[in-house]
């Protein structure tokens, strides 16, 4: 296995954690792994800097491991270096004639292989089409693999959310509108027009509490914890993990997460809110609406648009039936699609096929 694993803790990295855990749980399957994780979090990624050079190329001490396996699993990232940050052990598996699985945690990679030109697309074309079995998240994320390899050889492996955040129907009340908002704090992701549908809500008074967690860019993080220390109803509270994660989204009712983000996929985040009974607000974007649907899981409002956001939490905080509603028949959903042990066989299925 090649790619990124907690820290930081992404939707990939998360995702790699679990799936080392289950092929190493298994009789047939020996794992070992190279971490590609970036030591700092920024949201430019695949962005080229001299820092991320010389901090990649110590990977290239793992070359052995490409020989002595007969699977190369990766999670490249979805831009040309993210791509090229691979190439050695992809070329070096390619020679060998190792089975190579590459996994796209996104639907940018076909974006960023048309915008390419030349020597650049080439590269990226030929690096990624040594793919013997590609998997995606959703269904209407396959087209991001349709430039390198066949339709067959394409799988669909949706998200998951651990075991340990599934909600008992009956325990949650939702007397209250309580938010939530829990990943990377980046502006592509809504951060800042979650801050502005709130900052709506006090204004108009109408009552609430939220509780915001996730890293934050270091670029904007003083202006976003300026933001939050003007609201009165929330709190910020960093990193969670855990015990701490399961806390707060059992204590919410609503989980919000307005992303417009380049490299979206399906967020984890919103599955483990499924998981623990929250009604979802999101937008349309990437491989959500292959998991959500409007009026059902939740609400769709449109991006970079804070109005709309805080009408459907406004309507919430008025409706706590309609969000009682919603967060039950998610958990109901969540158990009978996107639980660990569903995800483990969609797994090993693609691997043993």
């Amino acid at each position: 296995m090649i790619g990124p694993f907690p820290d930081p803790t992404t939707g990939v990295s998360l995702a790699n954690e679990v799936v080392k855990s289950i092929l190493g749980e298994q009789d047939s399957y020996a794992v070992s792994h190279v971490n590609t994780s970036y030591s700092r979090f920024d949201e430019n990624v695949g962005g080229f800097t001299l820092h991320k050079l010389f901090f990649n190329l110590k990977f290239y001490f793992n070359f052995w491991r490409v020989l002595g396996c007969d699977i190369l699993y990766i999670t490249p990232g979805q831009s040309f270096f993210g791509v090229l940050k691979y190439s050695g052990f992809i070329v070096l598996g390619a020679l060998w004639r190792k089975q190579i699985i590459t996994h796209i945690h996104g639907n940018h990679l076909a974006t960023a292989y048309g915008k390419l030109r030349g020597i650049k697309q080439w590269v990226f074309k030929t690096l990624v089409s040594k793919t013997t079995k590609g998997i995606v998240l959703s269904e209407s994320l396959r087209p991001n693999m349709e430039h390198f390899i066949i339709t067959e050889d394409t799988y669909v492996l949706p998200n998951f959310a651990e075991d340990y955040l599934h909600n008992e129907i009956g325990k949650k009340t939702y007397t209250d509108l309580r938010v939530i908002y829990l990943s990377n704090l980046m502006k592509e992701k809504g951060i800042l027009d979650v801050i502005d549908a709130l900052k709506k809500l006090e204004e108009n008074n109408i009552a609430y509490t939220a509780r915001i967690a996730g890293s934050i860019d270091q670029e904007h993080k003083q202006r976003i914890l300026e933001e939050i220390e003007k609201l009165d109803n929330v709190q910020y509270l960093g990193v969670v993990r855990g015990d701490d994660k399961k806390e707060l989204l059992q204590w919410g009712t609503t989980f919000v997460l307005p992303t417009y983000y380049t490299m979206e996929g399906q967020p984890i985040s919103i599955l483990e809110a499924l998981a623990t009974g929250n009604a979802i607000i999101t937008t349309r974007h990437a491989g959500i609406p292959d998991v959500i649907k409007d009026n059902v899981h939740g609400f769709f409002v449109a991006k970079k648009n804070p109005k709309e956001l805080y009408e459907k939490l406004a309507y919430l905080a008025g409706n706590p039936k309609k969000m009682e509603e919603l967060g039950k028949g998610n958990t109901v959903f969540f158990k009978e699609n996107f639980t660990k042990e569903i995800f483990k066989s969609r797994l090993l299925d693609i691997f043993e096929d």
